[in-house]
């Protein structure tokens, strides 16, 4: 069902309530493992939880959520959840190096002990946000400090990380890492501010096209970008990195940052279905699309990215696209993928989706507020 939001203010007020006495309360009741305690990778759009490998950055973003929840004046009650999610997460997951491994079963057993820096993003994320969630308590940034640290022999000579797996050269896990330093520059020290500049400089040095404005995903050793089946574009990640940019952009007083988050947004629009409401999951070099299945992830960072730079218009129909995917029979889940034909396809709710839901919830109501 199509909610016909008048109004950001209209907009606002019903996720805001459905995130109170929903999300929140679903999954950190039935997105909790009763017998090992760690939050569930998924839950059925019923509310019953499926059994799936638990992915550290599934472990991570909930810790985030709960301790943002906390932060935002959703009760008290939330930051206890985080602590505890927090708290077994590391006892499951921690490495002796400050990473934590990529995934494990449901009782904590390793399944893949490698580290991804994509995961190591979602463990300093997590620690900002319960750093800021808590001040009374000793801050997380020395373990975060250790967790950069660890990462360093992967630091290429152009700047940046390679990551592991079959694309060590990418945007995804950048866009991630910047996204930790901006959230640990709020509440830590220098080191987190100088990464941010360096991660701003590749993307904008490296991983946009600049006449085109177009970032890509997938890159050679010299930060070339892959082309035809690898050259990836996504308009999500135009959207995100969109709005991370003129975050970075602002708060350093540099016009060409916010200038460039201004291009990569017409450049994500080009991936907007008018008729869905949705923005789709990915295009070719020439901008047509290449999946128009719509994931709900996209949604959310198309919201975030409209806000940011002002677009409201573009932001109340991207808010109106998003309610279509949390009309479940378990009110507090959600659909994940939108199909061409405009049908849902029949899958589980990603626990992953609760952290691009919960910023971009917190986006709109601080937009409304200003």
């Amino acid at each position: 069902m199509t909610r016909k939001f008048e109004t950001l203010e209209e907009a606002a007020r019903w996720y805001e309530t459905w995130l109170a006495e929903a999300a929140l309360p679903l999954w950190a009741d039935a997105g909790v493992d009763p017998v090992g305690g760690l939050f569930q990778e998924k839950l059925s759009v019923e509310g019953a939880p499926v059994e799936a490998p638990r992915r550290a950055r599934s472990q991570a973003r909930q810790v985030f959520v709960y301790a943002e929840a906390a932060r935002a004046g959703y009760g008290d009650c939330w930051l206890e959840t985080a602590r505890t999610g927090w708290v077994r997460f590391l006892s499951a997951y921690a490495r002796p190096d400050g990473l934590v491994m990529n995934s494990a079963a449901a009782d904590g057993t390793p399944i893949d002990r490698e580290a991804d820096n994509y995961q190591q993003a979602f463990l300093m994320l997590a620690q900002a946000a319960l750093t800021a969630a808590d001040p009374g308590a000793p801050s997380l940034e020395p373990q975060a400090e250790q967790a950069l640290a660890a990462l360093a022999p992967r630091r290429t000579p152009a700047g940046g990380f390679r990551e592991n797996g079959p694309h060590p050269y990418q945007a995804n896990c950048h866009m991630h890492l910047f996204e930790s330093a901006l959230a640990w520059e709020a509440v830590g020290g220098p080191a987190w501010a100088a990464l941010a500049d360096e991660i701003a400089g590749l993307a904008m040095n490296y991983l946009i096209e600049p006449k085109g404005a177009v970032l890509r995903e997938f890159f050679d050793p010299d930060w070339r970008a892959l082309e035809g089946e690898g050259g990836l574009i996504e308009p999500g990640h135009q959207f995100e990195w969109a709005w991370l940019l003129e975050r970075w952009g602002r708060a350093r007083g540099r016009d060409d940052a916010l200038q460039m988050a201004r291009r990569l947004y017409v450049t994500g629009i080009r991936g907007v279905d008018p008729v869905r409401e949705v923005a789709v999951n990915s295009l070719w070099d020439d901008l047509t699309v290449r999946d128009g299945a719509a994931r709900l992830w996209v949604q959310t960072e198309h919201l975030k990215a409209a806000l940011a730079l002002g677009r409201q218009d573009d932001a109340l129909r991207a808010a109106r696209g998003l309610a279509k995917y949390l009309d479940t029979p378990r009110r507090g889940a959600w659909r994940d993928r939108l199909l061409p034909d405009g049908t849902f396809a029949e899958e589980p709710s990603p626990a992953t989706s609760f952290y691009h839901l919960m910023v971009a919830i917190l986006e709109l109501s601080a937009a409304v507020r200003r």
